[in-house]
């Protein structure tokens, strides 16, 4: 379908790409990685004809379209959602329309938002408006930079359901790792100015790129060795009669030796922040909350009534429901942004509230630099520190001296999240924290948050992120807040288990399957088998801890046996050894016990 072959392109005396080359065929799912400014957009604007390639070839087959869904540029239009995502289409029927409404639906909108100007819409529903368009007109390859920023977690399961089912190609940018893992076969990546395809997921890609660096490196060092020799040979025997024209048919030899060239290491960032000051147990903690919104035609709409919620130490919270379910609310009145109806909002003992949203405007002082704002606060923080800590969230080199009154909204989004991070309190409240991140920073942001010793509430619609962080789910529907145990990939099993339970089937269970005979379950049933979830849950982690504490024994008495002193003392040595395969039988007992399903 589409060919690039041999292309290269530079900018001023900057080199982008330089014999790259990728075939891309009817239905194929690739992902484009890359670390910033290696060329991934430029890819995307070549293949749309916006960019000039300066050498080299992209052919599309006749017939082919591809469409195109930017990271940013909402559309601006006075149409409706409904008209604008019908924009472009040749014909406009009942069929189209009811296609049209049912992938809005999917996207989170409602019937009545159907008739809205797309004007009146912020800039992440605008682009919603932008991706139906896109979707509706189902062009042969579709390039979709960053399409997941814009969308909660419940649209984006929607939104993988159908790239599931679509048939034509996708290539995507994305640093959503679960959404890579879902949609995309294979991974293309971007490195040394070429293009090389992994196949697999992303996991599989991480793991054959770093069996490819050991391999480069062994090559690498065999190479010098070989150099090495050569120059000995050649310091030794140029000066002989001898041996002198072996040794100036060395010195060709190593002259024209093409050498290995080991790549920029991307080493994995760890940075150890700042901790917080304790907390009493219970952190936040609202009773009888009640919080109503007045609509711009004169109605309400009420979000919240009379709910209670506990907040405690040590949980990191993930909020997960529908578009309009009210999380952002939530976190807002927890965080003390938006002040409740009525009701009350109880902050626990020293408990200091930190909240971060992705619309910050008004928090940063436009007169001072990037790295004076990151600087400010009371912690003292090394400038050393400070500085890594903006590479690390994509502040580079001069980056850091910009006025921040010139800072894009994705960057001032990241520098809040810097200063958040560099002097933390004890409870983060945070929505959408990974937008505008790539993964290395993703990755490094999941590593501070957990170790971070203080409470988390956060929205998220990266699965991977919220699996990765989540001690606990609040699910809120129709006002209500529920609390699960567990990270996302729980949370799901659970909702699925619930849905059997009313329908009756318990089929598909495994650990909690029910004799076939049942065809229901009464209200005591239902409460068993929660009883029976909750000790199983207990029980898991129990032997989670157990493990983690006869590892940790492990390594103590692999140490000792390290130890060259003890070498000569067998009986000593024994007794070690012994004791670690004691260790390693009974970690082996718990993992067996264990339930993974």
């Amino acid at each position: 379908m589409i060919t690039i072959r041999d292309i290269y392109k530079s900018f001023g005396r900057q080199t982008i790409f330089e014999g790259a080359c990728l075939q891309i065929n009817d239905g194929e799912r690739f992902a484009l990685v890359g670390p910033n400014g290696s060329g991934k957009s430029t890819l995307f604007k070549m293949l749309l004809g916006e960019t000039d390639i300066d050498d080299g070839a992209i052919q599309i087959s006749r017939g082919s379209d591809v469409g195109y869904l930017p990271q940013e540029n909402a559309p601006v239009s006075d149409k409706t959602v409904l008209q604008e995502t019908l924009k472009g289409s040749n014909e406009w029927d009942a069929r189209l329309e009811a296609e049209a409404k049912a992938i809005l639906m999917g996207l989170g909108f409602k019937v009545e938002d159907f008739e809205r100007r797309v004007s009146t819409l912020s800039g992440g529903w605008a682009m919603r408006v932008a991706m139906a368009n896109l979707l509706i007109k189902k062009p042969t390859l579709m390039l979709l930079d960053e399409p997941t920023n814009h969308l909660d977690v419940d649209s984006l399961l929607w939104f993988q359901d159908f790239l599931a089912s679509y048939q034509g190609a996708v290539f995507v940018i994305s640093h959503d790792r679960s959404f890579i893992n879902t949609v995309c076969r294979a991974v293309v990546a971007v490195a040394d100015k070429t293009l090389k395809v992994y196949h697999g997921d992303y996991e599989n890609y991480l793991a054959q790129k770093e069996e490819e660096g050991e391999r480069l490196k062994d090559a690498w060092k065999r190479q010098k060795e070989e150099i090495e020799d050569m120059k000995d040979f050649i310091a030794r025997n140029r000066v002989r009669a001898s041996t002198a024209a072996r040794a100036q048919s060395m010195i060709k030899r190593l002259d024209k030796m093409e050498r290995i060239v080991l790549p920029n290491e991307t080493r994995k960032m760890r940075i150890k922040f700042p901790q917080p000051t304790r907390t009493g147990v219970r952190c936040l903690t609202l009773k009888q909350v009640n919080k109503t919104y007045d609509l711009k035609d004169g109605g309400k709409i009420k979000v919240y009534q009379d709910i209670d919620f506990e907040f405690e130490r040590g949980w990191k919270m993930a909020f997960v429901g529908h578009n309009g379910a009210g999380k952002s609310t939530l976190l807002k009145i927890l965080a003390g942004v938006v002040k409740p109806d009525s009701g009350e909002r109880i902050v626990g003992y020293n408990v200091k509230t930190g909240y971060f949203s992705q619309h910050r405007t008004g928090m940063l002082d436009p007169d001072k630099t990037v790295f004076e704002e990151a600087l400010d606060n009371d912690r003292m923080n090394s400038e050393l520190m400070v500085r890594t800590v903006l590479g690390t969230f994509l502040f580079h080199g001069d980056d850091v001296f910009k006025k921040t009154e010139v800072l894009s909204g994705g960057e001032k989004s990241r520098l809040s999240l810097v200063k958040l991070l560099l002097d933390p309190p004890n409870i983060l409240l945070m929505d959408e924290p990974t937008t505008h991140l790539d993964m290395p920073s993703v990755d490094a942001l999941i590593e501070a948050l957990k170790i971070y010793e203080g409470a988390l509430c956060f929205i998220s619609h990266d699965l991977y992120f919220v699996n990765a962080l989540a001690s606990h789910i609040v699910h809120i529907e129709n006002g209500r807040p529920a609390i699960y145990p567990g990270n996302y990939e729980y949370f799901n099993r659970r909702q699925k288990q619930i849905k059997a339970e009313e329908e009756g089937d318990f089929s598909h269970e495994k650990k909690l399957s029910l004799p076939k005979h049942e065809k229901g379950v009464n209200r005591k049933e239902l409460r068993r088998i929660k009883a029976m979830e909750r000790d199983l849950l207990r029980n898991n982690k129990k032997f989670e801890a157990e493990i983690l504490k006869h590892k940790k024994e492990m390594e103590v008495l692999a140490e000792k046996l390290s130890a060259p002193e003890i070498h000569s003392d067998y009986a000593q040595v024994k007794s070690i050894g012994d004791e670690i395969a004691a260790l390693k039988k009974q970690i082996t007992e718990k993992e067996s016990k264990i339930k993974k399903d």
